[in-house]
């Protein structure tokens, strides 16, 4: 089993992180604020104005750990590819599945039931947890439509179809996200879900734990020797790692959406950690994102049962173990690809 690394996130706008011996070192306003040894790292993640040495991008591309830059909203900018790693075999296997158009179905079809379980449970346990009649019905309808939606992407014969069964469970499940916020409606309201730029302080805190989400699935497919950009439920667009995108639709509402609903509904978020930009953009401030990446990291310690591995693992490992999962299933060795399924 693969021990789960830490991930370093710098924030600190102007801060330099170098390498020192096998140490990476922070520096911010020419004081030394962090020493982490590097061996303790799966890599690292910088937000905006964040600088990082050479010497130390070259280290992280050998040793196979990942680096990746975001802007100051959590917006994906780029990341450092290492040599490729892991059995070209597998990769023309993962080619040569997306020409077959009954197996990319087949694992489209397989995510998206992931995707659409996980979003059920998480309304039915908000629904359970609700003391408004209202608001109970409201989230139990919803799950009623989300397992209807199940029952129909069975029969979904095509891509097409699979993607409509996708793209119809989640207007019903983010119709129901304010339902789900328990405090601070007035706040924190949600009209919709708002991506690029976020126009209200869910989808921002949504659009910067979905990039930390996505820097993590793209870093496993790569460590299991996959290639991120060729996926299967979402389309191929030259620089988009596909199935990085892939692996996240099962994780959204496990991961990401947890930690949102809990910071508000614990009011560990106010107010006061966003702030507004021109234009009707809300992004968060530095402490609130200090806030969010606490939690975050705190969330994938968490142990979770996995059903195929039949143990608990952490939750951060699930990205890598569905990886390699995926892996077996294009090498022919699992007849379905089986998501994950949170319990």
């Amino acid at each position: 089993m693969r021990e789960l690394g830490n991930v370093l996130y710098i924030q600190t706008q102007g801060a330099v992180a170098h390498l020192e011996h096998d140490t990476v070192r922070v520096e911010a306003d020419r004081e030394s604020k962090l020493r982490v040894p590097v061996l303790r790292l799966a890599g690292i993640v910088a937000f905006g104005r964040v600088t990082l040495t050479p010497f130390l991008i070259h280290r992280f591309a050998e040793d196979g750990r990942f680096i990746a830059w975001l802007d100051r909203r959590g917006r994906y900018k780029a990341r450092v590819e290492g040599s490729a790693r892991g059995n070209v075999l597998l990769r023309r296997a993962q080619h040569l599945t997306l020409s077959d158009e009954e197996a990319t179905s087949d694992i489209a079809r397989q995510i998206v039931a992931g995707k659409v379980q996980n979003s059920r449970q998480l309304l039915l346990r908000a629904a359970r947890d609700s003391s408004d009649d209202r608001d109970m019905e409201r989230l139990s309808v919803g799950a009623e439509r989300l397992a209807a939606t199940l029952q129909r992407l069975r029969s979904a014969s095509n891509l097409d179809a699979i993607r409509g069964c996708e793209g119809e469970a989640a207007r019903a499940y983010l119709g129901l996200f304010s339902t789900i916020i328990r405090r601070d409606r007035g706040v924190f309201r949600m009209d919709g879900r708002s991506k690029r730029p976020p126009r209200d302080r869910v989808n921002a805190v949504l659009s910067f734990l979905y990039a930390m989400l996505r820097v993590e699935c793209a870093a496993a497919t790569e460590s299991i020797g996959l290639d991120p950009q060729v996926g299967y439920l979402h389309s191929l667009r030259p620089g988009r790692p596909a199935l990085a995108l892939d692996l996240m639709e099962e994780l959204r509402s496990v991961v990401a959406d947890r930690v949102a609903l809990t910071l508000i509904n614990r009011r560990e978020l106010t107010g006061h950690d966003f702030e507004d930009l021109p234009g009707g953009v809300v992004q968060l401030t530095e402490e609130g994102r200090r806030k969010v990446i606490t939690a975050y990291q705190k969330r994938k310690d968490r142990e979770v049962q996995h059903r195929v591995l039949r143990e608990p693992i952490q939750l951060g490992l699930v990205p890598h173990v569905q990886a390699r999962l995926l892996a077996r299933h294009l090498r022919g060795e699992l007849n379905h690809y089986p998501p994950y399924l949170y319990r």
